[in-house]
C-alpha cells in the first residue's frame, strides 16, 4: 500500500523521531499519522473545513504566504555599501542562522523544545550550503546575513541581529533577486510566515505579489 506520508529525513535528525509530511488532506492520510508515532506536518487551504484535524488531533501552527516575482515586476534598490557573494564561511552564516527563525512552524510549535527547532534549521543550512547553494550578504565587506536558494526559491534567508531593523535588507534581496534572473529564473519565489510582517512588507516593497496561502498543522503521535 502506498503511504500518504512523505518522510522529511532533515526533521527527522534534527527532532529525533520519525518525521513527515501528509500529501493529502483526507481521513486515511490523517488516520495513517495517528496510527505511525513521530511529528506530520500537513498544509491545508486556510478556507478548507478543518474538522477531520482536529478530530485527528492536529493543531494549527502557522499560515505560509508564497510571494512571486517576474523580472518586470521587480522595483530594485541599489546601495554602494552592499554586495553579495556565493560560499560565504559556514562557521559564520550558522552563528547568524541559529535562534533566527523564531516566526518557523518548529518554534512555534509548543510540543517542541526551542533547542531542536534551532538544531533543524541550523542542518538545513548546512545542507544548502554544501550545495553551494548561500549567498553571503555583505555590509561595507563584512558578513551582515546569509539568503539560501534552491533553484529560483528563496528557501532559508536571516540577517545577523545587529543589522535588522536598518533597512538594509531591501539591497541585499534586490542584488539576489537580480542574479537569479540574469541567471535565466522566469520567476523567483519564496514563502514567508504571515506572522512576520517584516518579511512580509521587504518582499512586497520589492514588488512581489502573494498567493496561495496555506495552513500549516503539526500532529506529534507518541
Amino acid at each position: 500500500m502506498t503511504s500518504r506520508i512523505k518522510p522529511t529525513p532533515w526533521d527527522t535528525l534534527a527532532f529525533g523521531m520519525p518525521c513527515g509530511e501528509l500529501l493529502e488532506y483526507s481521513e486515511a492520510a490523517l488516520a495513517e499519522a495517528v496510527t505511525t508515532p513521530g511529528l506530520y506536518s500537513i498544509k491545508v487551504d486556510p478556507l478548507c473545513d478543518k474538522h477531520w484535524l482536529y478530530d485527528y488531533g492536529f493543531y494549527y501552527c502557522d499560515t505560509l504566504l508564497t510571494p512571486r516575482c517576474k523580472p518586470q515586476q521587480l522595483q530594485s534598490a541599489q546601495h554602494a555599501d552592499a554586495h553579495i557573494a556565493l560560499a560565504p564561511p559556514l562557521d559564520e552564516v550558522l552563528d547568524i542562522c541559529h535562534g533566527a527563525f523564531t516566526h518557523g512552524r518548529f518554534h512555534r510549535d509548543f510540543h517542541i523544545d526551542r533547542a531542536a527547532a534551532d538544531l533543524r534549521y541550523d542542518n538545513w543550512l548546512k545542507q544548502l550550503h554544501t550545495a553551494a547553494n548561500v549567498y553571503g550578504l555583505y555590509w561595507q565587506q563584512q558578513l551582515a546575513g546569509f539568503i539560501a536558494v534552491q533553484d529560483t526559491q528563496l528557501v532559508l534567508h536571516a540577517l545577523a541581529e545587529q543589522q535588522r531593523g536598518r533597512g538594509r535588507a531591501k539591497y541585499w534581496w534586490s542584488l539576489c533577486c537580480e542574479q537569479l534572473f540574469a541567471d535565466g529564473a522566469h520567476e523567483i519565489s519564496s514563502s514567508v510566515s504571515a506572522s512576520n510582517l517584516a518579511v512580509v512588507n521587504l518582499y512586497r516593497s520589492l514588488g512581489f505579489r502573494f498567493d496561495d496561502a496555506v495552513d500549516v498543522y503539526h500532529r506529534l503521535s507518541t
